[in-house]
């Protein structure tokens, strides 16, 4: 199925996905964020290709998955990964996540280490305090409301900073018609499980050496969160891209790959 998407069955949701890459290399399973879909990770696939066979998916309710009747859970989202992991016959993978995709690979890495080789967490939390809740109550009430194009100019303006949404209008193009394309119910579905985020007490138990990627500018996952998980973690590196928010994959793509393929090619040893 290479380069082509198929779709599989996980409990009520058909679940896009796409494989890359040539069949001898290691496995390497993306996850897209809230309200994106796996062409987010478009920037990265040359290069990540070079050392592994990627594994891409539309999260349920995003992209060309279908959207179940939410809420969600992320055991239901890390559920889902493992079946697309099963369908291609992928036995143990690295994972790369950002955002809500990340959070997802932690719940992976920590309820079974052992289908995991590295683990990269970019711009995400590991649990969520009230001002977090509270935010995406007021998200999911503008969309249940509105639909995503209530929420499109919040959401732009977390993921890119200024510069970038006045610099380079393609890519916030690209990024709005992700926003838009997602389903109100997914999007839902998916914000009720981020209410529910509660990893972080248990990430010294984490075990695979992990990749935490923060954004300078990202104020969903600040810089101090993200460092604070990646100490928390039992075998943590921690690395900021300067100048960049939330959607750092895509507003720094050169310098997000560099850093996870470095990681994932085990040369990096050590928290920065």
């Amino acid at each position: 199925m290479t380069g082509t998407t198929e779709f599989i069955r996980s409990g009520e949701a058909e679940i896009a996905i796409c494989v890359d890459g040539p069949a001898h290399l290691p496995w390497l399973v993306l996850s897209n964020s809230l309200a994106a879909d796996m062409t987010m990770w478009d920037d990265q696939l040359p290069a990540l290709t070079r050392s592994h066979r990627v594994l891409r998916y539309d999260t349920r309710g995003h992209g060309r998955s279908t959207a179940p009747a939410g809420p969600y859970s992320f055991d239901m989202l890390v559920d889902d990964l493992l079946t697309a992991m099963d369908a291609v016959g992928a036995a143990r993978a690295d994972l790369l996540g950002l955002s809500m995709g990340g959070m997802t690979m932690l719940g992976v890495g920590l309820r079974h280490p052992e289908r995991v080789g590295r683990l990269v967490c970019a711009a995400a939390r590991a649990d969520a305090p009230p001002p977090f809740i509270a935010g995406w109550d007021q998200r999911i009430a503008a969309v249940e409301g509105g639909g995503l194009a209530a929420i499109l100019p919040g959401t732009l303006e977390r993921w890119f900073t200024p510069k970038a949404r006045e610099g380079r209008p393609e890519m916030v193009d690209r990024a709005a018609r992700m926003i838009l394309s997602t389903a109100p119910a997914g999007y839902v579905g998916c914000a009720e499980a981020l209410k529910r985020l509660d990893y972080l007490r248990h990430l010294p138990s984490l075990r695979p050496p992990a990749l935490f990627v923060a954004g300078e500018h990202d104020v969903a996952a600040p810089v101090e969160v993200m460092r604070a998980m990646s100490a928390t973690a039992a075998h943590g590196a921690f690395t900021v891209l300067p100048g960049v928010a939330h959607l750092c994959n895509m507003e720094d793509a050169a310098g997000f790959t560099a850093a996870v393929t470095d990681f994932l090619g085990g040369t990096r040893q050590a928290a920065e």
